[in-house]
């Protein structure tokens, strides 16, 4: 191999660095975040409404007495902000046990913005 030919290599290399560096990154979004909401009824009894919040939201008493009663009053309230499939899951959980239990309570999920 001749001197030239050598160098010649060794600057293809270092353009392939040149422009390995150079390369911006796509940035990444965060992927979208859901809230999920309790309804109001006039059928399910506070107390379970209460429950359902201590049991699959992870809140205390006294959250859960709070938001049950923006629920009451507001005729809905948010009760968490979770991913996609979080989300999703937390609201099936509640349909599902509210209606193992008779209660007509709903459950629904929406994009934050």
């Amino acid at each position: 191999m001749r001197l030239d030919d050598i160098m010649m290599a060794d600057k293809d290399r270092d353009d392939e660095d040149v422009d390995l560096l150079t390369k911006v990154k796509p940035k990444t979004k965060r992927p979208p975040l859901y809230k999920v909401m309790l309804l109001n009824d006039d059928f399910t009894p506070m107390e379970f409404v209460v429950h359902v919040l201590e049991r699959f939201f992870g809140l205390n008493h006294a959250q859960a007495f709070e938001i049950m009663l923006t629920v009451h009053k507001k005729g809905l309230a948010v009760v968490g902000v979770f991913s996609h499939e979080i989300a999703e899951t937390k609201v099936a959980q509640v349909m599902d046990f509210a209606r193992r239990h008779q209660h007509p309570l709903q459950c629904t999920m929406e994009k934050e913005e």
